[in-house]
């Protein structure tokens, strides 16, 4: 299905600097506020504190989100962000400012995050939804800029809105699915099938605690890893391997199976409420600082970035 069917419409807009920021985004929202349409803006803080001073009282009726905490991991964003205001609002059409790219993004960073902008369009295709997503043309690299120009199909500016050509999503999405680069550093390693499942969280547990994070982020990576070692027992083979390693900002667990997530919506679209089963992967995007997925019908590898210091 289109990207811009069903009454989906996802927009691209440069801007260069405050002015041009809120040249493309308050229009936005005061189109949204005056057609009754609920409205959430989700930047990092600097640009959220533009557009909310811009809007004065009438910001009072916008939901308002810091993409820098929200959108950290950016596999969160469509199931906990986006889709979560959405589903909030099921008989009324949305209306969304979502900027989740941002100069200071790292290469890792930013792989997911195209994936993202390319999912969003497959996640949102048929529901009464406007997503807007600005592009900070005067910081980003312009091999950011022109990957944004396949990931939207519309593109606002002081012309208007027109179409872009060459949109091509799944493009996106293909190029950044690509090996998992190898770690410089030590790797630990622990082979683990329906006999040895158990000995996964004790050794996830063991290199987090050795690696500084806190109490709850040692649970919520051992959470995180055990949904996918569970998952390769009972989906992918019934074996896999666990790495650990640590970076300077990070510790990193890596899970691989013989699984293959053929859906490119895989762990970013959260299942219906009554749903069984595919929360797994929602879950370990939500508990996680970073995911990055390389999958293909020989197997999936899953690594895990959590970071040393609480954010």
């Amino acid at each position: 299905m289109s990207a811009t069917a069903a009454g989906f419409r996802h927009e691209l807009a440069f801007y260069t600097d405050a002015v041009s920021l809120l040249a493309v985004t308050v229009p936005f929202v005061r189109a949204g506020l005056a057609a009754g349409d609920p409205v959430l803006v989700a930047t990092p803080g600097p640009q959220l504190a533009l557009i909310r001073a811009a809007l004065g009282a009438a910001g009072d009726s916008v939901g308002w989100a810091d993409m820098t905490e929200a959108g950290r991991n950016p596999g969160r964003i469509i199931p906990c962000v986006l889709q979560a205001f959405a589903d909030r609002h099921p008989d009324r059409r949305v209306r969304i400012i979502g900027e989740p790219i941002w100069a200071g993004r790292t290469a890792e960073e930013y792989r997911a995050c195209a994936q993202h902008e390319a999912a969003i369009n497959w996640a949102f295709a048929g529901r009464a939804a406007s997503i807007l997503c600005p592009y900070d043309a005067g910081r980003l690299e312009p091999g950011v800029l022109a990957e944004a120009r396949c990931t939207h199909p519309l593109l606002v500016d002081g012309d208007g809105c027109r179409p872009i050509a060459g949109y091509s999503p799944a493009a996106v999405t293909e190029r950044h699915n690509k090996p998992l680069p190898t770690p410089a550093e030590p790797v630990a390693v622990l082979r683990y099938d329906l006999d040895t499942l158990p000995r996964v969280r004790r050794f996830v547990a063991d290199h987090a605690v050795a690696a500084g994070l806190a109490g709850d982020r040692v649970a919520d990576l051992q959470i995180a890893v055990t949904e996918l070692a569970t998952n390769s027992v009972a989906h992918a083979g019934g074996a896999g391997t666990v790495q650990a390693w640590c970076t300077d900002r990070h510790l990193v667990c890596e899970v691989h199976d013989d699984g293959w997530l053929a859906d490119p919506l895989a762990g970013r679209l959260a299942p219906a409420h009554d749903g069984i089963g595919g929360r797994g992967l929602v879950i370990v995007h939500a508990l996680c600082d970073l995911v990055l997925v390389h999958t293909t019908a020989a197997g999936t590898t899953v690594r895990l970035h959590m970071l040393r210091e609480a954010p």
